[in-house]
């Protein structure tokens, strides 16, 4: 019987070829870790190899879950080809596909694959060193607002009047106010209320944060963290620090024209080109720095980085969490940012060609 050879399958100038092309590369520099994470008994295994490419479709082509992926490598001959697997190959059971994943998220592998797209990038010139973005954005976590429950001992049950409904009961929650300070999700305890801004709806998130550089809007850095206090000054000040040079420029909106930013940046030798929030207040940078030409320069770039976040949402399925904890979702959002990176370096390349 002949053997379908998917290779002809796939257009030559289709961009997954580059994707893998640089996919590949990368994954050869993580053999090491790979290695570390199986056991050389037992039953075989999904190769990592294959898993990590099956999980970067996922994101790439905006796939709901592991199961519906499932579906798409029975009868899509580009997915097989980009994974790695042959046509007449069997697709693995979804459970175990899970499990197999579950390895990944315990060695870290999105921050080694993250960085190892950030290192193919810099080794193509295209990240800047000097001048970046910062910025976060409100995950809505994967939770109902019926899963909130009062912080309280055992046996105070004050949660609201639950009615009928079986395993999803109507709850009244009329006349009780509901607080971060003293209620919780009882399904997604990391996961806090919030909103987005004045009129809008408090949801239950998380808070992920983005460092990009502004030459070609590339992510630097990436970290979830729990919408708690000034959780977006602290993410961007342990960014900055972890990658920014001194002498460097940062560019973010008023939200981080406070204080404590400020002075956080000056502190680590970096200057804070934020917009100027001066609604009944001072801001906290003056015009020794709004003068200045990079600035203004900073300011126009700094609005890309919404892009990344939009591609992340839409895109990379971010807009409602699939995941539940700090941990995996952080997992998750480090992952998405590495895809973001790679479509960017192809679409730069071929801008450029």
């Amino acid at each position: 019987m002949a053997t379908i050879n998917l290779e002809t399958f796939v257009a030559e100038n289709h961009k997954l070829r580059e994707i893998r092309t640089i996919v590949n590369t990368i994954l050869v520099d993580c053999q090491a870790e790979f290695e570390s994470m199986y056991s050389d008994i037992g039953r075989p295994s999904i190769p990592p190899e294959q898993l990590l490419r099956a999980l970067l479709l996922m994101v790439l082509y905006t796939i709901p879950s592991e199961r519906r992926l499932m579906e798409h490598l029975r009868y899509n001959l580009l997915f097989r080809w980009f994974v790695g697997l042959n046509a007449d190959e069997a697709v693995w059971d979804v459970t175990v596909f899970t499990k197999n994943r579950e390895r990944l998220l315990e060695a870290e592998i999105a921050r080694l694959f993250f960085e190892g797209v950030k290192s193919h990038a810099k080794a193509r010139r295209l990240m800047s060193e000097d001048h970046f973005s910062v910025d976060g954005t409100l995950l809505e976590a994967w939770a109902s607002f019926k899963s909130i429950q009062p912080i309280s001992p055992k046996g105070d049950d004050s949660g609201g009047s639950r009615r009928s409904g079986g395993s999803n009961p109507d709850v009244d929650f009329k006349g009780e106010t509901r607080t971060n300070e003293t209620h919780r999700s009882v399904t997604e305890p990391d996961a806090r209320l919030a909103r987005k801004g004045k009129g809008k709806e408090a949801k239950l998130c998380l808070s992920g944060n983005v460092l990009m550089e502004n030459r070609n809007g590339l992510v630097v850095d990436a970290e979830v963290l729990l919408v708690e206090g000034n959780h977006e000054t602290e993410a961007a000040l342990a960014l900055l620090s972890d990658n920014a040079a001194k002498n460097s420029t940062v560019g973010a909106d008023k939200l981080y024209d406070t204080t404590e930013f400020v002075n956080g940046c000056r502190a680590l030798e970096i200057t804070p080109h934020v917009a100027q929030n001066n609604k009944n207040r001072s801001s906290r940078i003056d015009g020794r720095t709004t003068r200045q030409p990079g600035y203004e320069v900073s300011q126009n770039k700094r609005k890309r980085i919404e892009e990344i976040f939009g591609w992340m949402k839409t895109v990379g399925g971010l807009r409602k969490l699939r995941y539940r904890g700090k941990r995996r979702v952080n997992w998750l959002f480090v992952f998405c940012s590495a895809a973001f990176n790679l479509v960017r370096i192809v679409n730069i390349a071929r801008q450029t060609a």
